[in-house]
């Protein structure tokens, strides 16, 4: 039997989670969304025009998929409260926790990936 695990609200409610745990401390750890990846080689080779195109689109993706995955997210955490799960706000001391464990994750990981794995890790802190 699972005593407790790290999972999104889509993920719990998908699978009744309700059914053998009490409570969904909603971290945001994992937010339901899909992504779309284009080779950096193919979209070069694309017309100006094309790229644009492309570049239009995928930002009206973008804007879409997560107005999706805020619905996808609010209808699960209705979903594991209607299945009887108390869903809670992380504690002040569970979140400055996680956070540690967090920093640590990162700092190993830039340790083994190196100047690219900076690199990659520095873009994402900007697009936030």
């Amino acid at each position: 039997m699972v005593d407790g695990l790290i999972t999104s609200s889509a993920t719990g409610a998908d699978n009744k989670l309700f059914e053998s745990l009490k409570y969904y401390y909603n971290v945001q750890a994992w937010i339901p969304k899909n992504a779309v990846t284009v080779s950096k080689k193919a979209f070069g080779a694309l017309d100006k025009s094309t790229q644009e195109a492309v570049l239009k689109a995928a930002a009206a993706a973008e804007q879409r998929g997560w107005k999706e995955s805020r619905e996808v997210d609010a209808r699960s955490i209705a979903a594991l409260k209607q299945g009887g799960m108390q869903v809670e706000q992380p504690s002040a001391q569970l979140k400055a926790d996680l956070g540690k464990i967090g920093a640590t994750v990162i700092k190993e990981w830039t340790d083994k990936a190196g100047a690219d794995g900076q690199a990659i890790l520095d873009g994402y802190k900007a697009g936030k």
